[in-house]
């Protein structure tokens, strides 16, 4: 029996080694950086777009998210350490431009008004869309690589996300979008 659970552990342990070799994971790995760097940003970010915020509600939705951002940096990092990487980040292109996107909005509103509170909004579901489709993809790839436990944290972060989105335009049909619209 012994030598049988030897052979199906080095069977295991070559097609491991096969994989984190892949191209496959590799994408895997430097994707989950790029995930990695815009969560750590949009952490910073989300600051400013609660102090931005005219009404009360807006601006407890990014508070909200600033702390379900940092505990998305923490699952990241947890990841890393289940796939015996080091958490590292790689500039996320379209996470650095969406933020740009975002200060823009919050220079061009007028302070105060419904209407910046509906177009930062947008800009913070452009992110939540931008972070789904991420995750989604993430969570896919993870499950193909039978990587169980790192597909599981994926996949709550990715919950996660979508309930900040739904959140988000609840707060914009409730009232918001109305307003900014009798303006």
């Amino acid at each position: 029996m012994s030598s049988k659970k030897g052979q199906t552990n080095s069977k295991k342990s070559s097609s491991d080694k096969k994989m984190k070799d892949s191209e496959f994971h590799k994408f895997f790995i430097d994707e989950l950086k790029d995930i990695y760097w815009a969560e750590k940003h949009l952490s910073k970010a989300l600051p400013k777009l609660k102090k931005a915020a005219t009404t009360d509600e807006l601006s407890k939705a990014f508070e909200k998210h600033t702390q379900e951002t940092e505990t998305h940096i923490e699952t990241l990092e947890k990841v890393f350490e289940l796939l015996g990487e080091k958490a590292t980040a790689k500039k996320c292109d379209a996470m650095e431009g969406l933020i740009e996107e975002a200060n823009s909005i919050i220079a061009d509103t007028t302070k105060s008004t419904m209407l910046r509170d509906a177009a930062l909004i947008l800009a913070a579901q452009k992110v939540e869309h931008y972070e789904i489709a991420t995750y989604g993809t993430l969570r896919t790839f993870s499950e193909k690589m039978g990587h169980q436990e790192v597909t599981t944290l994926l996949d709550q972060t990715l919950k996660n996300e979508k309930d900040t989105d739904v959140a988000l335009t609840k707060i914009a049909v409730k009232h918001i979008n109305e307003k900014a619209s009798e303006e």
